[in-house]
């Protein structure tokens, strides 16, 4: 599995584990859904639960005769990119009225 960012260099967090940066290859064992968090400096972290899916000689009961019986290795590669938008920039004083309504509620209550 490869994950690339535009731009790249993006850390890379893979079910919840800092693995590395784009553009990162692993391998893995098992088909299903992984969350995928690209983070990078002046941009939108991102966030995907991305599904993996089985290629055709995965599934059962053909898995048994690609994996055991097969003169050759069979090897399923899935490439996802993704594009990282830039962090939007919040006006001072909106930063402080928003400050300030959590510090209101924070004595008061919601």
């Amino acid at each position: 599995m490869t994950i690339r960012s535009d731009p790249p260099g993006a850390l890379v967090i893979l079910d919840g584990e800092e693995v590395g940066f784009t553009p990162y290859t692993t391998d893995f064992t098992y088909y299903g859904t992984r969350e995928i968090t690209l983070v990078s400096p002046g941009y939108e972290t991102l966030t995907v639960n991305q599904r993996v899916g089985a290629p055709w000689y995965q599934v059962p009961p053909l898995d048994f005769v690609s994996d055991n019986f097969l003169p050759f290795k069979l090897t399923n590669r899935h490439d996802f990119g993704y594009r990282l938008q830039s962090a939007r920039q919040v006006p001072a004083n909106e930063l402080i009225d928003r400050a300030n309504s959590f510090r209101s509620e924070s004595e008061v209550g919601p």
